[in-house]
Order: C-alpha cells, then sequence, then structure tokens
C-alpha cells in the first residue's frame, strides 16, 4: 500500500512541475478628480488580456525578464466607467486611464481597492500622483507619464527670449580665462 501512495504521490509533483506558476502583476496608482491612472509592471508583455469592468479589472499576460505568466483580479473602491477607459500597451509596462464614473460625488479616492488592506504588489505612483490641494495645470511635470501637455519649443521661446539659447554666454572669453589661475595647474607633489 505505501507503494501505491509513493506512486500517487510522485504523480502529483510531476503535474505540479508541469503546470506554470502564476505570479501576481505588480502595479502602480496615482489619481485625478475624474481619473485613475494605473500602471501594469510588467515588462515585454506579448498578448496581454485586459478586461476593464465598471467595478474591477482582470489581467493576464507573460512577459518579464523570465517570460513567466502574470494574473491580477481587483475590484475598485468605486465604479469606472468602463467605456470610456482605455490602456497602451508599451515595452515596460502597461498604462491604464480610467474614467471615474462620478466624479463629481467624491473627488478623490482614500484607496484604490475596496477591501482595506494593504497588499505587496500595488504600490502609489508617486511620478503620477497629485493631491486635492494641487493645482489643475497638468502639463508642466508631464504627470501621465512622458511630457503630457508640454510643448518644449514654446517653453524655449517663453524662457526670456532665448529663442535658440542665442542669449547664453557660454563660457565668457577664452583670453580671460589664461590669465586666471587654477589651484589644479600647480605641479603635485611626488607620491612616496
Amino acid at each position: 500500500m505505501n507503494y501505491i501512495f509513493s506512486t500517487s504521490l510522485i504523480h502529483m509533483a510531476l503535474k505540479m512541475a508541469d503546470q506554470e506558476q502564476v505570479l501576481h502583476t505588480p502595479m502602480e496608482w496615482a489619481q485625478r478628480k475624474d481619473r485613475v491612472l494605473l500602471t501594469i509592471v510588467l515588462e515585454d508583455c506579448k498578448e496581454p488580456n485586459i478586461e476593464i469592468t465598471d467595478t474591477g479589472l482582470h489581467f493576464k499576460g507573460k512577459g518579464g525578464t523570465e517570460n513567466k505568466l502574470h494574473e491580477a483580479k481587483i475590484e475598485f473602491f468605486k465604479e469606472i466607467d468602463s467605456k470610456e477607459s482605455k490602456y497602451a500597451v508599451l515595452p515596460r509596462h502597461i498604462s491604464l486611464i480610467l474614467k471615474k464614473k462620478d466624479a463629481t460625488e467624491e473627488h478623490f479616492w482614500p484607496r484604490l481597492l475596496k477591501e482595506k488592506t494593504k497588499v505587496h504588489w500595488l504600490k502609489t505612483d508617486f511620478n503620477k500622483w497629485k493631491d486635492e490641494d494641487d493645482s489643475d495645470y497638468e502639463g508642466a511635470g508631464g504627470g501621465e507619464g512622458g511630457a503630457g501637455d508640454m510643448d518644449l519649443e514654446s517653453m524655449m521661446q517663453n524662457m526670456g527670449g532665448m529663442g535658440g539659447m542665442g542669449g547664453m554666454d557660454a563660457g565668457g572669453d577664452m583670453e580671460n580665462d589664461k590669465e586666471s589661475s587654477d589651484s589644479d595647474d600647480e605641479d603635485l607633489p611626488d607620491l612616496e
């Protein structure tokens, strides 16, 4: 009887070894009054399966350095408008913009998840975070990944009339530099 039991354990162990281990996907989040900015941190994700509902999100996909299967299923603090929400699969992560269903009722959510628990795979994205008392102008920092609404050319033109950096003094006159002495130019003592 011990022989049969041992054989069945070996078969069960082999079956479990054949099954791929599913890892929980790391995520980062930030918010605005009208939307939630969610980042699924998984590089090189090929053919992800993303299902956005009004109450939650289900993600499944292979990626990462070892091309392992990752999965996440979360339930949001409040409802979102799944039809107005969108996502983009990028080389290093998947970026989601989730439109809040009723942004007038309560502008900022106290948390992303419905349950009030701390989970190790969800972090605050402080690069995109904006508090309730921050200004509504979002173009200055590129808060949504990248340059946002920032127009670099117009910014450079507005910087003191520099247009093409012509007004900057790029180091002064080289002849005057020869006259000034630098302590680094002195002879160094021999090493013992």
